[in-house]
């Protein structure tokens, strides 16, 4: 298991490597329309940004942070809410500097949170460790769509790890979301990682059996992948529908992607 100072050190390499592949982009290229729809790169940045800080706010301002939520609540229309934020903050001026301030800020923050602490959040409260980690699969994710707007293959690193862990320890969440019963049983997962070591979880001699790559587990569970566009391996039903409805992120189901759609 990771330990924290290690996700933290992995999420700032990750905003890192995102924030290269936008620095030289000029204003027509901050324009460029993403996979989400109504979002152009600028969107894409601007919701990192705002979610680093309101991370941020959590876990030092308890207070603050449960005036924003709020505010949230009483949106109603909680994805619209979301777009309003990424299209205020995509349209600072000062962006790129605002976020990479805000990702500094958010890993300094989360080394200081006392252990034990669970900080406030828009689902269940969650562990610093628990945060670090949402925020590098929410920044990896994001920058999948940064990557495909451009028409970039995105070289993989072992630090989706703390992704498919997510993925995996949220799996009862895509049926919750549902109005789905969880299956009892937990399914067996054996992913292989970039670097060629094979991640597994769960008891060897379920029946229930997962296989394939981190990578395209990855871009399954936050639905940057259409299921056929994986080379995902599901040995029963059980497991197939998993994949069918599999999101890593809060909030309600999304709409995910189109088969084929990065051929």
């Amino acid at each position: 298991m990771a330990e924290l100072v290690d996700v933290l050190a992995d999420l700032a390499a990750e905003g890192a490597d995102l924030e290269k592949m936008v620095t030289g982009l000029d204003s027509t290229g901050w324009q460029t329309p993403t996979p989400a729809a109504g979002w152009t790169i600028a969107h894409q940045i601007g919701h990192l940004a705002w979610t680093d800080d309101i991370a941020y706010v959590s876990a030092t301002d308890p207070e603050l942070f449960m005036q924003r939520l709020q505010e949230a609540i009483a949106a109603g229309d909680i994805d619209k809410y979301v777009d309003n934020e990424a299209t205020a903050w995509a349209a600072k001026p000062d962006l790129l500097q605002v976020w990479q301030d805000g990702r500094d800020k958010l890993v300094e923050a989360l080394k200081n949170v006392p252990a034990g602490t669970k900080l406030t959040w828009f689902g269940p409260p969650m562990s610093a460790m628990s945060m670090a980690t949402a925020r590098m699969m929410e920044t990896w994710a994001h920058g999948q769509d940064v990557f495909d707007a451009l028409g970039i293959t995105r070289e993989p690193t072992d630090r989706l790890k703390h992704v498919t862990h997510l993925a995996v320890r949220t799996r009862n969440f895509a049926y919750l979301v549902r109005g789905e019963t969880a299956p009892a049983a937990e399914f067996r997962i054996e992913l292989a990682a970039p670097s060629g070591e094979v991640w597994s979880w769960g008891p060897e001699d379920s029946a229930d059996k997962l296989t394939g790559s981190a990578l395209d587990f990855c871009l399954l569970a936050t639905q940057r992948r259409h299921r056929l566009d994986t080379d995902l391996v599901a040995s029963t039903d059980a497991v197939e529908h998993w994949l069918s409805i599999a999101q890593v992120f809060a909030g309600p189901p999304g709409e995910g992607r189109q088969p084929g759609q990065f051929s």
